[in-house]
């Protein structure tokens, strides 16, 4: 119960932070412009406690999945619509600038934590170009195409000497969707067909293929001697099991299941050489497989990005993270992939909670992403989002003349119930997921 009230508290902090920067931005650019403001609420429903300044009402309400700002004859048949500072009076681009303005502090908002982060905390993690493979799943989409454990990705998809980020965002995001592979073996160019299959967990694609990456010894682990009385220590890099390259933690677990207790010989580097040894795997009861009891990692530096790398850094992030997003619901259009991997509120408050008990870094790198899925989701075109919005002003700057009230009128009611429909649709979802599977 405690932590429910936590997860529900972190959620509010960081609900009530992006509506109130989001609609903070509607706000001051329609001060800007000199629009008449009525109100500046944080929720929907009845009023619960706030203050009058000027002619705006800033007021917090009841449901707080949401705010407005509400701008004087902002609304189809709004008496005040004939006030020279009423929204409808004031030029279509000021309009357009003050829709727009939400979504783009959302934007700025979730490049300005992550550049912050990335000044204390930034994990470097190896991504060289054309990245070798490090490991290939048996029986998944890249084993099945021909690829191979040490082959090394030159080309996908046009895009040459991709690093593995640009790999794993095109597998992402491809589900159900060829992708066109050349990789580089034994000194020969070889071309593959790369079809990703849709993973129904973790409701992205899936080509079963990982980067080639260093597997060190993070400490002993699970009550298991093995690897201490061979000799192995912190720090340790694995090179090779029973003579097979070792280029990914998944590549050793399944060499030490593969042995079944029979001892291996074991070479790993410390300090520059390279040493032998001999382990014999122990079942772990716990986990059910094999284990040397040693805790695996991969090296990942920590640095602290000066001011214009972490800003840098952190809007390619965010820009690749808005590609990927919108990749993904191009998916679900397409019907390649499923929308049951859509959180709402009740997914979003658990991961508010998880991640305020993990710490600041992991809060704000969440909040961040909030921000960011905020923005994107309001600059989708549908009527009543800040997207539909924009959408109906371009639409009448291109016809130079205003939409009748009854087409208005019935956009706003078909935006309303569709998203009253998403609204039900992603509530059902976090309670499915929370629901033991039967």
């Amino acid at each position: 119960m405690v932590s429910v009230l936590q997860d529900v508290w972190w959620f509010l902090i960081l609900i009530g932070v992006m509506i109130l920067l989001h609609e903070l931005g509607h706000y001051l650019v329609g001060r800007f412009f000199d629009v008449k403001i009525d109100a500046f609420s944080i929720g929907f429903g009845p009023r619960l406690f706030g203050f009058r300044r000027g002619e705006t009402d800033f007021k917090v309400c009841l449901i707080l999945f949401g705010g407005y700002v509400k701008f004087a004859g902002e609304q189809p048949g709004d008496e005040q619509a004939s006030d020279p500072r009423a929204l409808p009076s004031k030029p279509r681009w000021q309009r357009l600038c003050i829709t727009f303005a939400g979504p783009a502090t959302n934007f700025v908002l979730a490049v300005a934590l992550l550049t912050g982060l990335y000044m204390v905390e930034y994990p470097k993690i190896p991504m060289p170009p054309s990245p070798t493979v490090g490991y290939v799943t048996a029986d998944g989409p890249a084993a099945k195409a021909g690829v191979r454990e040490g082959d090394r990705v030159v080309q996908i998809d046009g895009v040459v000497d991709p690093n593995w980020e640009t790999i794993a965002l095109k597998e992402m995001a491809g589900a159900k969707q060829p992708m066109d592979v050349w990789v580089e073996r034994d000194g020969r160019r070889i071309n593959f067909t790369v079809t990703p299959v849709y993973d129904e967990k973790q409701h992205i694609g899936y080509a079963g293929w990982t980067q080639s990456m260093a597997v060190q010894v993070a400490d002993y682990c699970c009550n298991i001697d093995a690897a201490k009385q061979a000799g192995l220590k912190k720090g340790d890099t694995f090179v090779s099991m029973n003579g097979q390259p070792i280029r990914s933690s998944m590549r050793l677990l399944d060499a030490i299941a593969e042995a079944k207790g029979s001892p291996v010989d074991l070479a790993y580097s410390r300090d520059g050489k390279e040493y032998h040894t001999t382990v014999a795997p122990v079942w772990d009861q716990a986990s059910k497989s094999w284990r040397i009891g040693a805790a695996l990692e991969s090296p990942v530096e920590m640095v602290k990005l000066p001011f214009r790398e972490a800003v840098a850094e952190s809007w390619r992030r965010n820009v690749q993270i808005t590609k990927l997003t919108y990749q993904v619901l191009q998916g679900i259009i397409e019907r390649r992939m499923s929308a049951k991997g859509l959180s709402g509120p009740i997914g979003i408050a658990q991961l508010s909670g998880q991640a305020a008990r993990e710490g600041p870094g992991a809060y704000f790198d969440l909040m961040a992403g909030v921000s960011l899925n905020l923005a994107i989701f309001n600059l989708l075109p549908i009527p009543i989002l800040d997207g539909g919005v924009i959408l109906m002003l371009l639409v009448e700057m291109l016809l130079r003349r205003d939409l009748s009230l009854r087409i208005k009128e019935a956009i706003v009611r078909v935006g309303f119930v569709f998203l009253m429909m998403v609204v039900v649709f992603v509530l059902y979802n976090d309670i499915a997921k929370m629901l033991p599977p039967g």
